[in-house]
């Protein structure tokens, strides 16, 4: 190993220890001070937490969807990140749920939807197709390297303890096994499908049955929330790919961020889309409870968030960097692409999820209610980032753990 990865490895692995630390200590503070450290109160009582939640579900499902080219639709050009993009899902989905496990007044009674379920609620049914996904996640991930984790059973090392230990002693190793483990892998795929789309659509439906938040109440909103995540997933799996992918700057390294680029592209312009369709519509209209929100995220006081991370982030970069085909073709400028595209992923939930909490529903309750949590102002405060900074922390740690230790890596794409 070079002195550069040496000390790229050892620069990564004292980031996500400080982001560990940082997690810790905004644990105890939720552990022992429950909600009191929260910035959100009477008016605002979803935050950060539900924002990263939504946004890391999103991830999730954006990724196993363009797993599915793959595994479900036999698209070949995807192949060398099928199994990477399955994994990504994975630990999105961990760090997702992790994030909305904090938000909850009593995390202890979780297990409750189970055990005393309501059929009735639209939150119950999206835990329920969590657990599924969950499990399909595990099995078609398993499925799909078992060959791969026998052979690296024989390594020596942690590498080889873990693939012994997940291979759950099998030894097949046979063309027969093979071949049974892609049709199964497919069978899963093809299911996950619509699973993958009924989750995370449900969850844009979770906010657009809430008719006494006009800015959720739309019809559009499953579907926008189904192109986010997979614009999201996609910049993602391409800044992965083209930043850590074992064969980068070979022709066919290239020609694959190049693929990606493309379909990047066409989602981000896709999003944007739906984005003027629900904002230019609402804002033509003139009902002031539509208004308001949409006004409240480009005109506020974190006007920035829209404008410089949803609009230039989100939006202008990527589609300069990625509609030019001499950049698209650069591993580095795709990868920084993709990171855009992430990153403003963050600005465009927060934007979902406050300014529609920050107009009250009557007017004058703010002036009526002396109390400091009867305000339409929301910061997150120092817990809720700490514990947001480790969950993150954690999550990838998880990946890059997997990425070295398990058969994770990109391999050359068959001929299609």
């Amino acid at each position: 190993m070079s002195n550069n990865n040496k000390g790229l490895k050892l620069a990564y692995g004292v980031v996500v220890l400080i982001m560990l630390i940082i997690g810790a200590v905004g644990l105890y503070w939720r552990l022992t001070t429950g909600h009191r450290m929260a910035g959100y109160g009477q008016l605002i009582v979803w935050g950060l937490w539900v924002a990263m939640y939504i946004y890391f579900i999103g991830l999730s499902a954006g990724a196993f969807l363009i797993s599915a080219l793959v595994y479900a639709f036999g698209v070949e050009r995807f192949r060398p990140i099928a199994r990477l993009a399955l994994f990504t899902a994975l630990v999105s989905l961990l760090v997702a749920l992790l994030h909305i496990w904090f938000d909850l007044g009593h995390m202890g009674r979780f297990y409750e939807v189970y055990t005393r379920p309501n059929f009735l609620s639209m939150m119950a049914w999206m835990v329920w197709l969590y657990t599924a996904y969950f499990l399909l996640l595990v099995a078609e991930l398993w499925f799909d390297a078992r060959q791969d984790l026998v052979r690296w059973a024989e390594k020596p090392g942690w590498a080889g303890r873990l693939s012994r230990l997940l291979s759950l002693g099998s030894k097949d190793l046979s063309e027969a096994g093979r071949a049974r483990d892609e049709k199964v892998t497919r069978v899963l795929g093809v299911i996950g499908v619509p699973l993958a789309v009924m989750f995370h659509g449900g969850v844009g439906a979770l906010f657009g049955v809430v008719s006494a938040r006009p800015a959720w109440h739309s019809g559009l909103f499953p579907l926008i929330f189904l192109v986010a995540a997979l614009a999201s997933g996609g910049g993602l799996l391409m800044a992965v790919y083209a930043f850590l992918a074992p064969d980068r700057g070979t022709p066919e390294h290239r020609r694959l961020v190049e693929d990606l680029g493309k379909l990047v592209l066409g989602l981000v312009l896709l999003d944007a889309l739906f984005t003027f369709a629900e904002y230019s519509i609402a804002l033509y209209g003139s009902i002031p409870g539509d208004v308001a929100p949409l006004l409240a995220a480009m005109t506020g006081p974190f006007w920035y968030v829209f404008w410089i991370g949803q609009i230039g982030l989100g939006l202008v970069v990527p589609v300069i960097l990625l509609s030019w085909k001499r950049t698209r073709q650069s591993p580095g400028w795709a990868g920084v692409a993709g990171l855009a595209v992430v990153l403003a992923f963050v600005g465009v939930r927060l934007n979902i999820v406050i300014p529609p909490l920050s107009v009250p529903e009557i007017k004058g309750l703010v002036e009526a209610v002396p109390s400091p949590r009867m305000t339409t102002l929301y910061v997150p405060t120092a817990m809720e980032w700490f514990l947001s900074i480790g969950i993150i922390g954690l999550g990838i740690a998880l990946f890059a753990l997997g990425y070295n230790l398990l058969p994770l890596k990109p391999q050359v794409a068959k001929e299609a």
